[in-house]
């Protein structure tokens, strides 16, 4: 391996192509990952945490990295009689590349098969063209971009209290899991083993459903929950309670917050205004994901409630205060380490990207 080469320079134009090849859906995963290594080392990035970022050999990013120096783009293209023969035409693969994002109506997307079939290739080469390029038609990757005009204002508030929390005061982030169903399976299924997996029916009897309000303390990791038949401004106001009777009174309470209309309730203000340690912070509108109580949600989703059979909302209920003593027992807090200048480039990548489409 010879020298590595220190940071490489770009001109505009080689920028501007380097560029559309990480954005464009068509390149081939092999020419992405050669534009990547270059664009990173451009921007100073040292060959070792490249390789480290991008899961591949330090040699495979010199090698690009003198190929580009020597020779611009040019030198990111194969050289000729190098590698194996392709077995399909070219214009077969690029068929099969740009056809996947057009779906003949009504389908929503091409399956192996069909794909096959409107190309002229077999199955086999269409799921290796898929896969060598990186592309998953069969997966759907749900999102949600924020309206909200003040979203920038409220990002940097909630994120404040994560990165930098204030002196003598909690941050607790708090939200309602609503409609958590005490589902029992009609029959019971057989436990774990060596060999074979767990099993349940898929049919279940409804017994109602509980709400569970929960304030995960940020610092501590600790959870104040309490279950609830309903969910309005009342038992929201019942957990505001809870959580005044069961916080040091010389502490100062910030409380994340969704946009939830109980939790604006005239009542709720009017509670607020006379409870002046309690500062309420609400995340921007679609942007839950901010509001760390949601990943603890999520573990109480997988961990209890859907996998479990419950004869009744108590037994559903017991099983989620047994779940947040154990936790309680031994907290493990969740830390925001993403950085907020990353997040607001990445969520502006995505209004634009979503303007080409509209």
């Amino acid at each position: 391996m010879g020298r590595p080469v220190s940071v490489l320079e770009l001109s505009a134009g080689e920028a501007a192509e380097l560029q559309r090849r990480l954005r464009a859906s068509t390149t081939t995963k092999r020419d992405h990952l050669r534009a990547e290594i270059v664009w990173l080392r451009a921007q100073g990035i040292k060959e070792a945490e490249v390789a480290s970022r991008l899961g591949i050999s330090l040699p495979t990013v010199s090698k690009w990295s003198r190929r580009f120096q020597r020779s611009s783009l040019e030198g990111l293209k194969d050289q000729p009689g190098r590698g194996r023969k392709p077995s399909l035409p070219a214009e077969k693969v690029r068929q099969v590349i740009t056809k996947v994002t057009q779906p003949p109506a009504p389908r929503t997307r091409w399956s192996v098969r069909s794909m096959a079939a409107e190309v002229g290739i077999s199955p086999r080469s269409v799921h290796r063209i898929w896969q060598h390029n990186d592309l998953k038609p069969h997966l759907t990757r749900t999102f949600k971009i924020s309206t909200d005009p003040a979203f920038e204002q409220k990002f940097w508030d909630v994120i404040g209290l994560y990165l930098n929390p204030p002196e003598k005061a909690l941050v607790l982030c708090c939200d309602e899991k609503s409609q958590c169903q005490a589902l029992e399976r009609t029959q019971p299924g057989l436990p774990l083993g060596i060999g074979h997996i767990r099993t349940r029916t898929h049919d279940y009897r409804r017994h109602g459903t509980i709400t569970l309000f929960a304030a995960l303390n940020y610092l501590e990791g600790k959870i104040l929950g309490r279950t609830e038949l309903r969910h309005t401004h009342v038992e929201w106001l019942r957990f505001l309670r809870q959580i005044d009777r069961e916080t040091p009174k010389e502490l100062q309470v910030h409380l994340i917050l969704d946009n939830y209309c109980t939790h604006k309730h005239q009542r709720v203000r009017e509670w607020m205004s006379k409870h002046k340690r309690f500062h309420p912070h609400f995340t921007p509108t679609g942007s839950s994901w901010l509001n760390l109580v949601e990943r603890f949600f999520g573990d109480l989703t997988r961990e209890v409630v859907r996998e479990g059979s419950f004869s009744s909302v108590r037994e559903l209920a017991r099983s989620i205060e047994e779940y947040l003593a154990e936790r309680n027992g031994d907290p493990r807090p969740y830390r925001w380490r993403a950085k907020g200048e990353d997040i607001l480039a990445r969520l502006d990548r995505a209004r634009r990207a979503q303007k080409t489409i509209l």
